[in-house]
This record gives C-alpha cells, sequence and structure tokens, in this order.
C-alpha cells in the first residue's frame, strides 16, 4: 500500500507501525464493509439492525457521493445487481465516468475539497434520480467522507464560484468540520436533510462511512438526509468567530443574512414529516480503523492502547500530546507498559500561518518529532489520512521518530512555524504515500514504544 516502504519500514518497530496503518484502512475499505454489513436474503435487503422488503418497492436507485463513493457504488451493486434500476454517484479517484450495475448506475468524478463545476452538474443529475422516486421507490444513498464538497449543489441565489471561496476561506480558518458545514448546509440545495426533502414520500436508507469525529449523521457529508440542528444564524456565527466574513463573497453573506431574518426556508428539522420514511446506518468508522490495528499489536506481542477514536485540535499540538504520552510510557510504564501501540484516530486541523507545503497528519507527525528528539524518547508515530490525501498535497501522512529532526531540530521548527512540514519530511524519507484508498475514516495514528530502546 506505502510507495517505496523499503525506504521507510527500515526496522521492525517502523514496520509494525505500517503494518497497522495498512491493516487498518484496509479494514474500512467499502469492499469489505458493505460485505460484512449488507446482504440479499431471499426478497429481503438486510442492512446491520435493519430490514427491507424489496417486493414493496417498484424501483431501487443509489445516489451519493464522497471519496469513497466509487467502492460503495461497485460493492452495493455486486450484492444487489439487477435490482438497481438507476443512480448517480459522486467521488474522487474516479478517472473518468463509469459505471456499474450493468450501466445503471453512473460514478461521476469530482473535485475536492474545494467544489468545482463537474461537482454541479454530476449533482444535477443525481437530484433528477432523486426527484423521480415516488412512494414506491427505495433511495438508497451512500455517504461517506468527502461528500459535503462533493454533493454540491448552490441555493438558487448562489454559484459554486461563491461556494468555493468561501470553502476556502473556511478551511484556511482552522474550523472544526461541524463548523464548516454549518455553513456549507445553508448554501446548498442538498446538504442538511434537503436531499430527503427532494426524496420523499420515496423510503430513503442512507449507508455512511463516516470520516467525523462522533460519527454524527447530521454532519457525515453534511447530512443530506438527516434532521439539521443547525441555523443560518450558526452559519453566520462561524463566520463571525473565525473573522472570514470579509473573505466571503458577499452574495453568501447576503444569503445567509436574509436566512437569518426569515426570509429563506430553514433546513429540516426533526418533526419534518420528510424523514418519518428516511433511516440511517453507518457501516464502518474511524474506530473500524483503529480495531483493527489494535489486533495487528496484540499479535505483534505489543500492549495496545487506545488514546482515543475523537483528536481534534491543532495538529502541532496533538502531536506533542502523542510524543508525550510515548515518553511516559517509555519512562514510567504508563499508561501501558512497553512494548506498546498506542493508538487514535479523529481528524485535526492547522491554522493556516505560513505558505508551506504539508497537511494536517504531516504537521503532527513533525511536532511529534521534535517532541521526541527532545525528549530522547525511542519510539516511532506514524499518522495517515486513512483516504491518502492530507490537506492539499499527494502525501497520506508520515511516519518519524527522533531521529527525523536528530541533527535539524532548528530546521524542523522553522518549517512547522511555516506550515511547511511536507517538504520537511519529504526529504528526510519521513512522508507515507498510498495515492486515494477508496475509503475515509478520518485520520489514523500509531505510535509503537519498544521495550529494548531499539527503534
Amino acid at each position: 500500500m506505502f510507495a517505496r516502504t523499503d525506504r521507510r519500514a527500515t526496522t521492525p518497530v517502523r514496520e509494525l507501525a505500517l503494518e497497522c496503518l495498512e491493516t487498518g484502512i484496509e479494514a474500512a475499505r467499502p469492499a469489505r464493509v458493505i460485505e460484512e454489513s449488507v446482504a440479499i436474503d431471499g426478497d429481503r435487503l438486510r442492512v446491520r439492525d435493519a430490514e427491507y422488503d424489496l417486493e414493496a418497492f417498484d424501483r431501487v436507485v443509489l445516489v451519493g457521493g464522497g471519496k469513497a463513493a466509487g467502492g460503495m457504488a461497485g460493492a452495493l451493486a455486486d450484492v444487489l445487481g439487477d435490482r438497481l434500476a438507476d443512480g448517480v454517484l459522486v467521488g474522487t479517484g474516479v478517472d473518468g465516468e463509469r459505471t456499474v450495475a450493468d450501466g445503471a448506475v453512473t460514478v461521476r468524478p469530482g473535485d475536492h475539497p474545494t467544489p468545482a463545476g463537474r461537482n454541479v452538474a454530476a449533482t444535477r443529475d443525481l437530484l433528477d434520480v432523486v426527484d423521480a422516486a415516488d412512494s414506491e421507490t427505495l433511495v438508497l444513498a451512500a455517504i461517506t467522507g468527502g461528500a459535503s464538497a462533493l454533493l454540491s449543489a448552490p441555493a438558487d441565489d448562489l454559484t459554486v464560484e461563491s461556494l468555493a471561496t468561501t470553502t476556502d476561506a473556511l478551511l484556511a480558518s482552522g474550523a472544526s468540520i461541524d463548523e464548516l458545514n454549518a455553513v456549507r448546509k445553508h448554501c446548498s440545495a442538498i446538504k442538511g436533510g434537503r436531499l430527503a426533502r427532494r426524496a420523499a414520500p420515496a423510503t430513503v436508507l442512507a449507508l455512511a462511512i463516516s470520516d467525523v469525529v462522533g460519527d454524527d449523521p447530521a454532519v457525515i457529508g453534511s447530512g443530506p438526509t438527516v434532521p439539521d440542528t443547525t441555523t443560518y444564524g450558526d452559519a453566520l456565527d462561524v463566520l463571525a468567530r473565525y473573522e472570514i466574513a470579509d473573505e466571503v463573497p458577499t452574495a453568501v453573506r447576503e444569503h445567509l443574512r436574509t436566512g437569518a431574518a426569515g426570509e429563506r426556508e430553514e433546513t429540516p428539522s426533526s418533526d419534518d414529516p420528510v424523514f418519518d420514511r428516511a433511516s440511517w446506518r453507518c457501516l464502518a468508522s474511524g474506530r473500524t480503523a483503529i480495531d483493527a490495528a489494535r489486533e495487528v499489536a496484540v499479535e505483534a506481542g505489543y500492549e495496545p492502547a487506545v488514546l482515543s477514536s475523537r483528536v481534534r485540535g491543532e495538529a502541532r499540538a496533538a502531536g506533542r500530546f502523542h510524543a508525550a504520552v510515548a515518553a511516559e510510557v517509555a519512562a514510567r510504564g504508563e499508561p501501558v507498559e512497553a512494548p506498546a501501540v498506542l493508538l487514535s484516530g479523529g481528524e485535526v486541523t492547522v491554522t493556516v500561518r505560513g505558505d508551506g507545503t504539508g497537511g494536517p497528519n504531516q504537521e503532527l507527525a513533525l511536532a511529534a518529532a521534535i517532541e521526541l528528539a527532545e525528549s530522547g524518547t525511542e519510539a516511532t508515530l506514524a499518522s495517515v489520512d486513512t483516504d491518502g490525501i492530507d490537506g492539499p498535497t499527494d502525501v497520506a501522512g508520515a511516519i518519524v521518530d527522533a531521529e527525523t529532526v536528530a541533527d535539524d531540530s532548528g530546521a524542523a521548527r522553522e518549517a512547522l512555524a511555516h506550515n511547511d512540514a511536507g517538504t520537511f519530511l519529504d526529504e528526510r524519507d519521513a512522508a507515507l504515500r498510498t495515492g486515494y484508498t477508496g475509503t475515509n475514516v478520518n485520520d489514523l495514528r500509531v505510535v509503537v514504544i519498544p521495550d529494548d530502546g531499539s527503534s
């Protein structure tokens, strides 16, 4: 999975770290997730604890989007076969348009994280499929990480260009994903439950692979099929909180202002009847990857400890924290005794201060390497975005130890100060590349602490 592994798996400890990452990512791939969660039994569709009588529907259609949309489409087509009558999904890592289910379902390529014109065109076709649904249609909605950008249907007074500018400003501000999505929902004709509204009175079943801390269905993909708890006022508050209102196009600010004034219809809430026939199931999440990685650690004879599947906040602060826990394990045997593997997930962010190259996982790794070097801790940290794309780069993340910055601590700190972790790590063969992995369950981190001082 990792390119040029021989340059990075140079010790047994590093090899174990990479094996944990690879196994975690594999566990969250759509093909495996669907195989374990979705099945046809006669005329009944079983999805986890839910069951649907397919004889009750004239048509089954498949829509959705996200970084794992292509894999979800293929895996669901393998299960449902010719029962799928129509469908459109929008994904990344798709080499041009392709079809599944004997051509009935189309997977279209889109841009991420900034929406573009082709996202809008594909989403328009997706909404045509949804608009044709009636009370005897089962709409399956595959929603995975990245759907917020890929499923792009600007509100009628906005353009995709205005959404792109707003998205870029929010991403650079350090806003959390739920804050970012509160704004995106209120600039959209599909997010925040509006897809369910368009599909009514059809039966809607959303199948999600979560890239959101806590797996909140209203945040995953901006919750197109579930009730929304945010408001236009909340969206305006996000712009004010991060002081980016002046960076957002006037049309977006005016759209949100008139919505907050009650001049626009709010996103549907939990008491809206459009959700009477809509349900949601989470098929995989960051915890899926962590649990699989933990099994690798156990089999290798290491004591695993899950720090949290919900790590958020500034990447560099999270990196220092992971290094500090590793130092405590090495020095005092707490919270576990070495040999140990610390595991975590979540979604860290970066407040852009410089003009360098990198992403949250690379910044986390560099900050951790600096701390490991300062404390003299023998440990290896590997951190990746499970979709294979860390921030605006072609890098998944990085693998580091104290030696990564041994003789270059000044340069390392300078790189961190200018958000240039990517350049520093790439020059030292610490960057990890996978290309698009076909899934997205947020960040996965592994810290391996040996008991013999080897690293």
